[in-house]
Order: structure tokens, then sequence, then C-alpha cells
């Protein structure tokens, strides 16, 4: 592309960023399903406050939404999704299958996970007789994913189950119980997928304009880190997507946005006041995050508690097109309990309010305490705000 390129200022980057996520504009009609296509992939994790944070991500973008709906989309009998490596363990879109063929590849060529197997022939064979002959198995049921020690001591079918879905022998579809199903891709990716025929660069094609529209702006880096791809890859295809370069205020480096940016800065879009899981696409890639919002945080649910300064499972508040705060959440009964609340920005009082009452409503808790509030001087601000919505 000759001449000069176009440019935007940081508040236009957010603007684009978070309608491109779902976050700014309409809620989509589509439901937890439709956003899944639309993110490109919803990060799962085990740790569960309001709500584990794949629920937490359907709620931001769609209010009130039932969790049966939610599971339904995600990994329910007519879903369109699987589980694999993204940039982390997540649900994927169903047709990206052939897409992480570079992966499978890459996984295969290791010959083993960081885990080591003392016959891992043998228990590979077992599991896929087990899954063959008795269909689908969590691991438990395949005989235990734990040798009993600690939390990351995996027994050898667990290690051998893993290894099978990293190399694409088995897929996951199904949770029971926040589970993982196994099961023999053979019998769960349809036959038109079912293959690893994409070289690399066909791969990161696709899921670089995946990544692309999913981010709405964003540099080779951020395009790598959201799939998971090398940079040097994603910077050799960006080219061949329908992403255009451009310009952002402060980034110092080339950035793609992908088509309609003009026509969604031209438009006046509906805000939210939300609390988003740490994990949520929007801002889990922390570097971006501060470039985006000038918001810095990280997750402390393995911090010391001495040492924590937003909380376990602190939560970035979004108010309009801003990140105004963080709030750590917790229940007691059916009490919502606002562990910390940190204020960052001078409106961030209402926004805070506002999500808390949404939050409380959703999780069906009837009351909000809030426990502590940073900075100190501004709880009588946040103790109006409250009142206001109650």
């Amino acid at each position: 592309m000759s001449g000069v390129l176009p440019a935007l200022s940081t508040g236009e980057a957010r603007k684009v960023a978070l309608f491109a996520q779902g976050l700014l504009g309409p809620r989509s009609r589509g439901g937890p399903a439709d956003m899944v296509r639309r993110l490109g992939r919803v990060q799962l994790d085990t740790v569960s406050v309001l709500a584990r944070s794949h629920e937490l991500v359907a709620y931001a973008r769609h209010g009130a939404v039932s969790r049966l709906e939610i599971e339904e989309a995600y990994w329910g009998p007519s879903s369109a999704t699987f589980e694999y490596w993204s940039h982390a363990a997540c649900v994927l879109p169903l047709h990206e299958w052939p897409a992480y063929a570079f992966k499978r590849r890459a996984l295969r060529a290791r010959g083993r996970r960081w885990h080591r197997l003392e016959d891992q022939a043998a228990s590979c064979a077992d599991v896929m007789r087990r899954l063959r002959d008795e269909g689908p198995l969590t691991a438990r049921q395949l005989g235990g994913a734990k040798k009993g020690g600690t939390w990351w001591d995996w027994s050898e079918i667990k290690i051998a189950a893993e290894w099978l879905l990293d190399t694409g022998e088995l897929a996951c579809r199904e949770r029971r119980g926040f589970q993982r199903v196994y099961d023999l891709s053979d019998r769960v990716i349809p036959a038109e997928l079912r293959h690893d025929d994409w070289s690399d660069e066909q791969c990161a094609v696709a899921l670089v304009a995946v990544a692309g529209h999913a981010l709405g702006v964003a540099t080779a880096a951020d395009l790598a880190a959201y799939k998971g791809l090398p940079v040097k890859l994603v910077q050799k295809v960006v080219g061949d997507t329908d992403l255009e370069p451009v310009l952002v205020a402060g980034w110092g480096r080339p950035a793609y946005a992908m088509p309609g940016t003009a026509d969604v800065l031209n438009r006046r879009l509906t805000s939210r006041s939300v609390a988003l899981s740490p994990f949520d696409s929007l801002t889990w890639d922390r570097p971006r995050t501060e470039r985006l919002f000038g918001f810095r945080h990280r997750l402390e649910a393995y911090v010391p508690r001495a040492q924590r300064q937003y909380g376990y499972f602190a939560m970035p508040v979004l108010g309009g097109t801003k990140l105004v705060g963080l709030v750590d959440p917790g229940r007691r009964g059916a009490t919502l309990v606002a562990k910390q609340v940190t204020l960052r920005t001078t409106d961030a009082a209402r926004h805070v309010a506002s999500a808390l009452g949404e939050a409380a409503r959703w999780v069906g808790s009837h009351d909000i305490v809030i426990e502590r509030v940073e900075p100190a001087e501004r709880r009588a601000e946040l103790d109006v705000c409250m009142a206001a919505r109650a």
C-alpha cells in the first residue's frame, strides 16, 4: 500500500477495539454461540468467583444470559465448538479445526509434552482403546487425572490423553462438571474438517484474519498473541489478509485494522458499564491493555495475599470506552461482596455502582457489601452512587 497510512488516535483505536469485541454498540442477537464466532476464542480457567471466566465473558456481552444457554453454546449437543490451545486453553469455533494444523504438527514433531511418560506408546494405546470401546470419557473415568500429589502431578493416563489431544488424535467438544470429555477425533470432528492439509502459512492467514476482526486494530504481536502464532509468521502473512495497515498514535509500531473501521468511527454507539473477567479477550493481553487504555493490572490469584494490590480476582470495570477501575468480588450466601474496589478515574464510582448492581442481579445476590475502597477518601462518593442504584 503506497501513500500515507490512515492514522487513529488512541481513543479511536479503543472505540474500534470495543466494537470488534462486542462491548460497544448494540448487543448481538445471536447469543453466546455467535459471540464465540465473533471473538474467535474464549479462554477457559478453573477459577470461579462470581462465575467461571467463560461465563463472565458471555455475560459482559449479552447481559443476564442464563448459564444453561452459555453452557449449551460452548459444549451442548448442537454446539459448533472444540477445545484446543490458542494463546491458552480455549473454546474455539469448530470450523477453525484445520487452521490449527500448524500447532498439531509442531507438537507431534516435539514428540511429547513437557511431562515424561514411562511408556508413552502403551499409555496412548490404552487411552485410544478405552475410548474406542467405551465411548467418550473424562480423565477420572479413564482412571484418574492425578497421581494423588500436588495439583499438577498428573497421572500417566491424563498425560497420555492430553498428548493425544495436543496432536489431534483426540478432541474435546464436551465438558461434564467442568471436566474435559475426551473422544476420538474421527467421531466428533466432521470429516470435511478433519485434516492437517493446510500449510503453516495457510493456517496463519486464516487465524490472523480472525484475530484482526476480533481485535479491531492490532499490532503483529497482538495478532500473534491472540491466536498463539509466531510473530514472524504473522508478519509474513498479514498482507494476505483483508486487514488494513494503519498508524495508531503512541504505539510506535505498525498496526492493522479490520475493514470498515471508518464506518465504526462515524457511528454513535451505545456503551455499557460492566465488570470483566481478568481473562476476557479484551484485557488478558496486559501490554495491549496498557497501550489501549493506559490501564495496568495483573491477575493476583497466585500472588501471596499480603502482596496483592487489587485483590485475588480483581475484575477490570469498563465504563463507556474506558477502563475505570477494578472490583475484587466474592459471595457470602446471597450477598455479593466487593472485597476491594479500586477507583481509577473521576467518573469511576458511578460505573462501578452500575456494574455491581447488574452483576448482583445476574448471580441472584440480594445485597451488595463493599468492604474496602481505594483510594479510601472516595468511599463516600461510591456509597452515594450505590444508594442511587438501590
